[in-house]
């Protein structure tokens, strides 16, 4: 069985502070674009194995999809299962790869393997394997609280042409956050609701398209500066970087704007283009 392991943007991202457990709060919405990994799964006798396309990838227990694997496996003795993954999703691109392919392991393998193991136990495993790799469990986009992993699913046909830019840079999570400058606010902003007002009002997907990390990471690195100017001169109605980055994308009105702009950049940067109204084909079946 061979299945779609999709990328994940941050539509807006507040950091509001840290919390006691050292993790901090946020709030953001995640919505999935056209970018994805495969993951192909074969059922063996025991034991948790994996295979990837990219020598840089390591495949022991520092590698997600192991660790959510010997999770769903724990207590059994008579199953296994063997991984081969082959990446599209940048590593450093504050794209949820890692956490995507990780879900994917927990949604695919209690079936495949014939184990019942209820909904609630799935979010707990996630969320022990990382702050975002609950929301990959369901379809849909999601408002995100907590540090990622307190929900709130909803479905939403985004209006726009994505077009997601990734240069050559890799962006430390945890750089970016020890150098993260917290800032004070005032107002409660409903990000759910500014997304859907956006459809028609300008101004309401300039409030949403703000993240906390960018001036640290842009920076530090400029050219992710540049990719964001160049999607916004390039016709992008807004232009944002995902999570703590490097990974920009803008948002265009029609596909023949948004396909001009990506021939405008160096053809060694990933970029891809996400239809508007975009759901995964096959989110639960073979791909």
């Amino acid at each position: 069985m061979t299945v779609r392991s999709y990328a994940k943007i941050n539509l807006g991202l507040r950091i509001l502070g840290k919390r006691s457990d050292g993790f901090h709060e946020l709030q953001t919405v995640f919505h999935r674009v056209n970018l994805y990994d495969t993951i192909r799964f074969e059922r063996t006798e025991n034991g948790v194995s994996l295979d990837t396309d990219h020598a840089d990838i390591p495949r022991d227990r520092s590698n997600l999809c192991i660790r959510a694997a010997e999770t769903v496996l724990r207590g059994t003795s008579d199953a296994g299962v063997h991984m081969d993954l082959q990446k599209c999703i940048p590593a450093g691109a504050g794209l949820g790869g890692g956490s995507s392919n990780a879900a994917t392991v927990l949604r695919i393998l209690p079936p495949l393997l014939g184990l019942d193991i209820p909904a609630e136990e799935l979010h707990e495993m996630a969320a022990t394997l990382g702050s975002d790799v609950p929301f990959f469990l369901h379809e849909g986009s999601a408002l995100a609280r907590g540090r990622g992993e307190v929900l709130d699913h909803f479905s939403w046909s985004c209006p726009w042409w994505i077009l997601l830019v990734v240069p050559d840079v890799h962006v430390s999570t945890a750089w970016a956050y020890a150098r993260l400058r917290l800032q004070r606010y005032q107002d409660q902003l409903d990000m759910r609701s500014a997304l859907m007002r956006a459809h028609d009002r300008p101004e309401a997907l300039e409030t949403l398209l703000h993240n906390d990390f960018e001036d640290a990471v842009m920076e530090k690195h400029p050219v992710i500066r540049r990719v964001k100017e160049r999607l916004r001169e390039g016709g992008a109605s807004g232009a944002l970087m995902s999570g703590s980055g490097s990974s920009v994308f803008g948002l265009f009105r029609d596909e023949q704007t948004a396909l001009r702009c990506e021939g405008e950049f160096p053809e060694h940067y990933v970029t891809a283009l996400t239809a508007p109204g975009f759901s995964p084909d096959g989110f639960d079946r073979a791909a």
